[in-house]
């Protein structure tokens, strides 16, 4: 399985996962990692702005957001913005 004279650790650095969840190895299970990886392509990903209406808020940090079109900052839910309204409509 293991070549002679290569060390375990250029092995690891070879590890086929989804996007930023490869720093967890495999630790913590499929289904959590694949969560966790959702969770972070979603709050990266440019978000709607609800005083301009354009998709060009980024999160900056836990909850808080700047729209780079109109400049405003605002805060917000922790993860998405306007994700709680629309989990309260599916239930």
């Amino acid at each position: 399985m293991f070549k002679k004279g290569v060390s375990f650790v250029l092995f690891m650095t070879e590890i086929v996962g989804v996007g930023p969840v490869k720093r967890y190895g495999t630790r913590y299970g499929r289904t959590n990692r694949f969560k966790a990886a959702q969770i972070e392509f979603d709050q990266r990903k440019p978000q709607k702005c609800p005083f301009c209406l354009k998709d060009k808020a980024k999160r900056t940090s836990l909850g808080v957001y700047e729209c780079s079109s109109c400049f405003s900052k605002f805060a917000e839910d922790a993860y998405f913005i306007g994700q709680t309204k629309k989990m309260a409509e599916k239930v």
